[in-house]
């Protein structure tokens, strides 16, 4: 009797290819009855009157809230319906960096830091003066302009 012509490496790669077929038809019968078991049920979602998704459904008997389409606003309020601010403005200066020109101002009264820049200075200041200041709107935000020192 002769060999077989099949070497061991032959045997182990069809065994592989074999198994993978085995384990692809596996997985896609799962696959098969997972799809069979789920409902429309399961898939359905709803809204409650907040927006918020849920899988259950709101209860009827709740009494929801009117709203009068009058009451509803739309955009952005009207200019003469904002309090006029006073345009010159007090602060501090946190922090001037006098060799870069630049520097922030906090805003006594919203304690909001506001950048200056040396252009938009009346005169010279430095940190921890008390400066009056006008704010307007840069690049890259608001910022302080007329800066002069308050004695």
């Amino acid at each position: 009797m002769g060999r077989s012509q099949e070497t061991f490496n032959k045997k182990e790669v069809r065994n592989k290819k074999a198994k993978k077929r085995k384990d692809k038809d596996a997985k896609k019968q799962a696959k098969n009855q997972i799809e069979k078991k789920s409902s429309l049920e399961d898939m359905m979602a709803y809204v409650d009157e907040n927006g918020v998704i849920t899988s259950t459904p709101p209860d009827p008997t709740i009494k929801k809230k009117i709203i009068k389409a009058e009451n509803i606003e739309i955009g952005v309020p009207k200019r003469d319906s904002l309090p006029d601010i006073d345009p010159i403005r007090k602060g501090i200066v946190s922090f001037f960096n006098e060799s870069k020109g630049f520097g922030f101002i906090k805003d006594s009264e919203t304690h909001e830091s506001l950048f200056v820049h040396a252009n938009n200075l009346l005169e010279e200041i430095k940190e921890n003066n008390l400066v009056s200041f006008e704010v307007e709107m840069g690049q890259k935000g608001p910022i302080a302009t007329k800066v002069k020192i308050i004695r």
